[in-house]
């Protein structure tokens, strides 16, 4: 399931007028061909559904024995909703790979947090790998192994700063203390930040 209809994404309020069509000036027209090179080339009978994960519903979409959520939680304004309508169509196992916030995931490693973005795109909340699980644990699932973090190679597309000893101590003020800096620097380091969750519907006590 997916949404390629980006007027339909979840934009803050400021955003919803123009931000669709300045992601289709970057997007383009091929997106969701993806899809069709994978199941072409595999020979698959899987099918996409042009349908937001918030309108989940078992009466229509059946039961599954295993749920796949990649990077999805980050885009939504309510995470937990859309982790209830996965377990409400999941009657086996959930795999969650989202982005997580380092520097939380570092300082409180107990505590569930998160980080708000909601201004220049559509990214909501940014949790560290504790609040991420406890995402899941306030949608009704429960773990079937602890919580880990991953990190993602960065894509062709995706901008990475330059590490060359003189960029690094030119711009070190931009890269070391502001947000965008220290997370451009991660991902230069070592890979764009995931947490993973193994879930499945917690049974009733």
């Amino acid at each position: 399931m997916d949404i390629g209809d980006h007027a339909r994404w979840d934009w803050p309020a400021r955003l919803r007028a123009r931000g669709p069509d300045a992601l289709a000036t970057i997007v383009g027209p091929e997106k969701g061909r993806g899809f069709a090179v994978a199941r072409a080339a595999l020979r698959s009978r899987v099918e996409r559904l042009e349908r937001s994960v918030y309108e989940l519903d078992p009466d229509e979409d059946g039961m599954f024995d295993f749920v796949y959520v990649g990077s999805l939680l980050l885009h939504l304004r309510d995470p937990v909703r859309a982790l209830e309508r996965v377990r409400a169509v999941c009657r086996g196992e959930v795999l969650v790979v989202d982005a997580i916030d380092p520097l939380l995931t570092l300082v409180l490693r107990e505590r569930p947090a998160a980080r708000l973005d909601a201004r220049g795109r559509p990214w909501w909340w940014k949790p560290n790998l504790a609040g991420l699980a406890r995402m899941a644990e306030a949608a009704g699932l429960e773990p079937l192994a602890a919580p880990r973090r991953v990190y993602l190679p960065p894509g062709a597309g995706q901008p990475v700063p330059d590490l060359a000893p003189r960029a690094v101590l030119r711009r070190w003020r931009r890269l070391l203390l502001t947000e965008a800096g220290r997370q451009g620097l991660v991902l230069a380091l070592r890979g764009d930040p995931h947490g993973v969750l193994h879930v499945r519907p917690a049974r009733a006590r």
